[in-house]
């Protein structure tokens, strides 16, 4: 493109549609500048105006999210959450998708995903200390999907081993609804002191906009619009939209900021991530109601003869945007020529509300800055309320329960992920207290007794059969995970994976979504203080099936006190927490057992929610228990086979039924199990009765088998093997 670049070729219809901008949005830019925009001025707004960086069909509903709270320091806005987490201390947590780019190039796809989460946590002046990854491939029979499999995972633990940060947690599904689009969604969490917190309000005219980092290649460019696009069959045309990472620049990039941070020179700071140098620059200077004005003369470049579109698009990774104070250049200059990275003065701030773009002495670009960040397209889609999925009609008979355990145990979604968290390193810092596998990753804060846990939950299968129900289950299980181990929810971060906004059923699906986590949020205290929305999950018309992810946070005072979920103490009295109403619409149970997706999703009581959790965790902060697990996927005795299995131990369960799926299979909410010294039992049910929680005991802990009753039983060894042999026999080639 360069070398024969016309920043002046004229403006056709194709041209304009090809950067993904519709007709009135057109008419809108030449309205704003007066005139026909030239190329690198189209490609700024097409970078601006994306579904990606504007969030243009969502904002409307975006807005209705509670994000407010006793301990919310930053909500939206910034590049992440922050909440306060005591002593002086703040937690910064940010969740984001690279769906699209996994699915061109899984490896590179997947390692800039890891690389530009970990960089939206440190420009805020965190040190990243935990990572966490939810993962959904298409059918393990389909062409693809070993290959997305090992380049996503590969390029995952490429990067954050690497660059030095541990993945504690995380999901994996697999459904033939993500064969033409994966999804990859990236979540890190850091931890700063609150009086050290950076944001990307620029203040102050004639200062200093300096470029920090690696340098600019053609790598990535227009990759946010192509991550704002449905697919089609030419989608490997798109693979020079993927962006290349260097996790051992990053982790020079990461040191010298924080070293920066430090000296007291940053004003503000945006990382480069989606539309590169344009987002970041547009950014600081609307947020900062300043004009930007950039010499592209003076940007490190990697290769020749880039132009100004290039450069204003590339989203070469590892890149930072800052306004310094004029009188400590000369100490950041140093820090990053220390730490090997590239310093460049590239513009200053102006009071003119303009971004404007110089590039071998001409002015290439010259755009109202507000209109294009603040002031981007926002709109109201039509949207129709989706189908809501009927009731069961008939329940199939459960013939054999333990056949059915092995059958769901050993199935795709709900087998052991150790050939994938084994890839990840799970340990450096030194600082995890709960390996990936538990209800949610811990780690301690260093220095302190804090720890601060962290999941991610959302049951997509819940989702299509009733948006509503499926975003109110997807904090509610996210709170209780949290509430598992112990930890008090502080907030959340979102990740809203859809299809097609502009098919009124697609849209639909996000509202009624948005409407239940709302209304999750508000009752449970947990407000959303960062987020994504990720749209144009499609291929050939075929959309995903709606996965609107919740990445939850919770604070632990005494990482001590925490809980897992093995089987501890052979004696130990089960006790089952919450009430089994007997719901198997769109279960594990259903659906692996019998080949059936069909049914309602399971209503969320959102106050029973609350109530149970609080006296949970009420237990667990006691000191009463000495294991605790939700219940989820696959139900009561799913739940109970991986207490078993983590632990390595048995037990004896009693007043189950084992010819009853709805008591053993069922998906109810609201339900714990959890172990106790039998001497603690009866004031733990004494307790739970005063605090209106359902609460029996239903069995003891010991031997080495898991037994309903003397006809039916299993050794943990056999539901090891089964669970564990899935996923390294389908990835050797030699399963599925």
């Amino acid at each position: 493109m360069s070398k024969s670049f016309d920043n002046n070729a004229p403006i056709s219809s194709e041209l304009v549609e090809s950067h993904g901008l519709n007709s009135e949005e057109y008419d809108r830019i030449l309205e704003l500048t007066g005139r026909t925009p030239t190329l690198t001025e189209l490609g700024i707004f097409s970078a601006m105006w994306n579904e990606h960086c504007s969030y243009k069909s969502s904002k409307k509903w975006l807005k209705t999210l509670p994000t407010t709270g006793p301990c919310v320091v930053y909500g939206p806005g910034e590049n992440a959450g922050v909440v306060d987490i005591g002593d002086g201390q703040v937690a910064v947590f940010k969740m984001e998708s690279h769906n699209h780019p996994s699915f061109i190039e899984p490896y590179q796809g997947a390692a800039t995903g890891v690389g530009g989460i970990l960089r939206d946590v440190f420009t805020m002046g965190a040190r990243p200390i935990a990572a966490m990854n939810a993962l959904r491939f298409g059918a393990p029979e389909h062409a693809k999907t070993r290959h997305l499999v090992a380049g996503v995972v590969s390029g995952i633990g490429g990067y954050g081993n690497c660059f030095g940060v541990p993945t504690v947690g995380g999901e994996v599904n697999f459904h033939a609804r993500y064969n033409g689009n994966i999804l990859v969604n990236a979540f890190a969490l850091g931890v700063a002191r609150r009086d050290g917190i950076f944001t990307s309000q620029a203040e102050g005219v004639g200062l200093p906009v300096v470029y920090l980092g690696a340098k600019t290649g053609r790598d990535g460019v227009g990759g946010a619009t192509m991550a704002s696009a449905e697919f089609d069959d030419q989608i490997d045309e798109k693979r020079p939209t993927v962006q290349v990472g260097d996790p051992f620049t990053e982790k020079c990039l990461l040191e010298a900021c924080l070293e920066l941070m430090a000296s007291g020179a940053v004003i503000a700071i945006q990382d480069m991530g989606a539309a590169g140098l344009t987002c970041s620059a547009v950014e600081m200077g609307a947020s900062g109601n300043l004009g930007i004005s950039l010499d592209l003369d003076k940007v490190p470049c990697r290769e020749e003869h880039m132009s100004a579109y290039e450069m204003m698009l590339s989203e070469s990774q590892e890149r930072m945007l800052m306004v310094l104070e004029p009188d400590k250049q000369a100490v950041a200059e140093a820090i990053f020529t220390k730490w090997g990275l590239d310093f460049a003065i590239v513009g200053q701030t102006t009071d003119d509300l303009r971004f404007k773009i110089h590039h071998h002495g001409e002015l290439v670009a010259d755009l109202p800055i507000k209109q294009l960040g603040d002031e981007a397209p926002e709109y109201d889609r039509p949207w129709v309320v989706p189908r809501v999925q009927a009731p069961l009609s008939v329940i199939p008979v459960l013939e054999d329960p333990i056949a059915a355990l092995l059958t769901m145990i050993g199935s795709p979604d709900m087998a052991s992920k150790r050939w994938i968290i084994e890839q990840y390193d799970c340990l450096i810092q030194a600082n995890t207290a709960q390996l990936p596998g538990g209800d949610a990753g811990v780690v301690r804060v260093e220095g302190t007794r804090k720890a601060l846990a962290m999941t991610s939950d959302v049951t997509p299968r819940y989702c299509e059969a009733d948006p509503y129900e499926g975003g109110k289950q997807a904090v509610a299980e996210a709170w209780r995970n949290l509430t598992a181990v112990g930890a008090t929810p502080l907030a959340i971060t979102d990740n809203l994976n859809f299809g097609n906004p502009q098919r009124p059923e697609i849209m639909g699906q996000f509202v009624r979504a948005i409407e239940g986590i709302g209304e999750a949020c508000r009752v449970l205290e947990f407000p959303v203080v960062s987020g994504n929305v990720s749209l144009y999950n499609e291929t050939n018309g075929q959309g995903i099936l709606p996965t609107p992810t919740i990445g939850g946070v919770g604070l632990l005072a005494d990482w001590t006190s925490m809980a897992r979920l093995a089987f501890a103490g052979d004696g130990d009295a089960i006790l089952l927490i919450g009430k089994t109403g007997g719901h198997l619409g769109q279960s594990i149970y259903l659906r692996e057992v019998h080949g059936l997706e069909l049914g309602p999703a399971p209503t969320v009581d959102l106050e029973c929610e609350r109530r149970n959790g609080d006296f949970v965790r009420s237990q667990i902060q006691q000191g009463q228990i000495s294991a605790c697990h939700d219940i989820s996927d696959g139900g009561l005795l799913v739940a109970l086979a991986e207490m078993a299995m983590a632990g390595g131990k048995g037990a004896a369960l009693t007043g189950l039924e084992a010819d009853s799926a709805d008591m053993l299979f069922s998906e109810d909410q609201a339900r714990y199990i959890m172990t106790a010294r039998p001497e603690h039992v009866e004031t733990i049910l004494s307790g739970a009765a005063k605090a209106g929680v359902p609460a029996i005991q239903i069995g003891i802990v010991g031997g080495n088998e898991l037994k309903l009753d003397d006809k039916h039983s299993i050794s943990v060894q056999s539901l090891k093997q089964t669970h564990e042999s899935w996923l390294p026999d389908y990835m050797s080639g030699t399963g599925v």
